[in-house]
């Protein structure tokens, strides 16, 4: 019944959002009040936790809205400016395919900005930059979170593994004595179990963009067709090695800090020019149709680009593109340079310790958060570009109505995320009960035992879905992964690739996150809409924890699973052509 009980509030947030389709900020005012009331009646939780956890919610949400408001202020600015005719017109340059325009920015820039950053940056950075290409609103936001998979695990110079992983597996009696038995030392089991999900994940993520492609097709092209998109095949399964071969080598055998970096940044070297010269692109051109036909629901409340390829250009393409490179830039200095990342992390810190007298510590380090570097550059262009006053007004002001509509989601969302991982009993209280995260984990390895690698990734992906973050996910559930897999016998090496099924599910998670979600159609301007994408990120979602869980099977307990691992991608898209017959 507990477990069934903590089930309640995910429940209630898919019903709302994806069944119902309700405004998140409605859906999630009625999900925060119910786990509250659950919190505090069921799992006696006392008042000032749920308060203290209300509260840590709510400024963390003030934090998401400064990167929200930065990200719009940074495309609303390149609008102003007149560089936005330059970006769309290079871009075309490299290919008017939208297919192929889609896996360089989505795939390929978003996982550079995935790798350098990490924390929802890539919706901040790429999905404005698909606006401004003339992509609808919903195709930015759905392929955006659909990368939000694959370079995640190594996301913010490998923070899901270095911190998530680490943090939960660290200290923890039963971990040390196995690895002693093994002699093997924490730091190089934590760098293993790293290789591990960057083994799995380039099995899986080299079709994601793919995958990618038949969305794109299939939900805003003209005929609906999913088979359109495949058309794409040879230069989408090409991009994706692109990526997933320097990526997972570097997992393998330098660490879990660069893979994301790396793969993405040799994938561009490699893609772009390929692109150019017309490799293995699509023989026919991809585009939308004219916008007077899309639906209303494609459609954000940001002004449209508006953009004639064929009208001259005020800037060059690289003065242009200069705010990206300078935010990519500033970014990968700021998160791989020691000294010049401690400055910006000791300094114009609030911190809110101890909220309400409970374990409860917010933390806001102003200068190291995304938006403190896309404001910046957002303040250089208005002196690059040589922008007016009248310019400059409006982007600011179109960039707070755009905040203040996203607010109400975020301030609603983000703290019943927090009330449900901060439920619970004190562990000195005579009768203990375990958060809800805990109580439903524990429950799926009551039923689940004998085939846990299928259900690992789905309980990371949970956590990813509450906390928004693969990083918590990982804090949360990572130990008690590994104590599962020792439960039912595997050594400390098998137990790895079980913690390893975990950041993989945590960091497809990303992709039906609330709070991501949320995020990302704030800073494109479809607020109301998010269980409209949701329906379709989940389908990416399951395709991607199903073959994690077929491949688990087969290196965990028996390669006889890899004839599933091939078999289930071929089922995918088979039912996915199947559904894309023109609506």
């Amino acid at each position: 019944m507990l477990t069934l009980l903590a089930l309640l509030p995910i429940l209630i947030v898919f019903v709302l959002l994806v069944v119902m389709r309700l405004p998140a900020k409605i859906a999630m005012a009625i999900a925060y009040l119910s786990t509250a009331a659950l919190s505090y009646f069921v799992w006696h939780t006392s008042g000032y936790q749920v308060a203290a956890a209300t509260i840590h919610g709510v400024l963390t949400a003030v934090n998401v809205l400064f990167i929200v408001f930065s990200a719009v202020l940074l495309l609303n600015t390149i609008k102003e400016s007149g560089a936005i005719v330059s970006i769309r017109q290079g871009f075309m340059g490299i290919s008017a395919d939208r297919r192929v325009q889609m896996i360089i920015v989505a795939w390929l820039f978003g996982s550079l900005i995935e790798g350098s950053t990490g924390w929802g940056t890539p919706s901040a950075v790429g999905a404005p930059l698909l606006l401004a290409l003339g992509f609808p609103a919903m195709a930015c936001v759905m392929a955006i979170l659909i990368i939000q998979s694959t370079p995640v695990s190594y996301g913010a110079v490998g923070t899901p593994i270095l911190i998530g992983v680490n943090s939960g597996l660290e200290n923890k009696a039963d971990v040390s004595a196995a690895l002693t038995e093994k002699g093997i030392a924490f730091g190089d089991y934590i760098v293993h179990i790293g290789a591990n999900v960057g083994f799995i994940h380039a099995t899986i993520g080299f079709l994601i963009p793919l995958i990618l492609c038949g969305f794109l097709t299939r939900f805003f092209g003209e005929k609906r067709s999913f088979t359109e998109g495949l058309k794409a095949a040879p230069f989408a399964i090409f991009a994706g090695l692109a990526f997933t071969i320097p990526y997972y080598l570097t997992a393998k055998f330098i660490g879990p800090e660069l893979p994301s970096l790396v793969g993405s940044i040799v994938g561009l070297a490699i893609v772009v020019p390929a692109a150019k010269y017309g490799f293995l692109t699509p023989k026919e051109t991809f585009d939308f149709a004219s916008r007077d036909q899309w639906e209303d629901d494609w459609k954000g409340t940001l002004a449209p680009t508006n953009v004639d390829i064929n009208e001259t250009a005020k800037h060059s393409i690289l003065r242009a593109f200069m705010p990206y490179l300078l935010v990519i830039g500033i970014l990968i200095a700021t998160r791989t340079i020691k000294p010049l990342k401690s400055w910006l992390t000791d300094n114009a810190v609030i911190t809110f310790s101890n909220i309400l007298d409970t374990s409860i510590t917010n933390k806001t380090q102003l200068l190291y958060s995304p938006a403190a570097v896309l404001l910046f550059v957002s303040i250089i262009c208005i002196i690059m570009f040589g922008m007016k006053g009248s310019e400059v007004k409006r982007s600011w002001s179109a960039s707070g109505k755009t905040m203040l509509a996203a607010a109400p989601a975020l301030l609603f969302s983000i703290p019943m995320v927090q009330v449900f991982i901060n439920s619970g009993t004190p562990a000195d209280v005579a009768e203990p009960i375990l958060a809800m995260p805990r109580v439903l984990a524990i429950g799926a390895a009551d039923v689940f035992a004998g085939m846990w690698p299928i259900v690992s990734p789905w309980i990371g992906a949970l956590g990813a879905f509450i906390a928004g973050s693969n990083t918590v996910s990982n804090m949360m559930f990572s130990h008690f992964q590994w104590s599962t897999a020792t439960q039912i016998n595997l050594d400390a090496i098998e137990a790895a690739k079980v913690v390893a099924l975990q950041a993989i599910g945590g960091a497809a998670g990303n992709m039906i996150s609330v709070h991501n979600v949320v995020a990302a159609c704030a800073v494109v301007g479809m607020v109301n809409r998010e269980g409209l994408i949701i329906r379709k990120t989940l389908i990416a979602m399951t395709y991607y924890v199903i073959q994690a869980g077929m491949i688990g099977m087969a290196i965990i307990f028996n390669p006889m699973w890899w004839i599933g691992a091939v078999i289930w991608p071929i089922v995918f898209f088979s039912l996915m052509s199947k559904s894309g017959a023109k609506a």
